[in-house]
């Protein structure tokens, strides 16, 4: 049973992902759950292994720190208020 999950990702990153993921013709959401499968999968849990991260994943990092109460719609809002003035 597939169900909708929305993530609070960086516009940047999602245009560089969503490049990447047409470049390998594969949509987005394939990508981030294969990713997430190779996580849960057996031997995963293993704390002997390390999970290897690649090098374009570690790319689409940003390094903000966005505040857990960040209202994401208004501060769109605001940006497009104060661009059509």
């Amino acid at each position: 049973m597939d169900k909708k999950l929305t993530l609070k990702l960086d516009s940047h990153v999602i245009e560089k992902a969503k490049e990447y993921a047409a470049s390998q013709n594969r949509s987005l959401s394939g990508l981030i759950e294969s990713y997430l499968m190779k996580l849960i999968s057996e031997g995963s849990s293993d704390t002997s292994k390390k999970i290897e991260i690649s090098p374009f994943v570690k790319s689409l990092r940003t390094g903000v720190k966005v505040p857990l109460d960040y209202d994401y719609k208004k501060a769109h809002l605001d940006f497009l208020e104060e661009k059509y003035k």
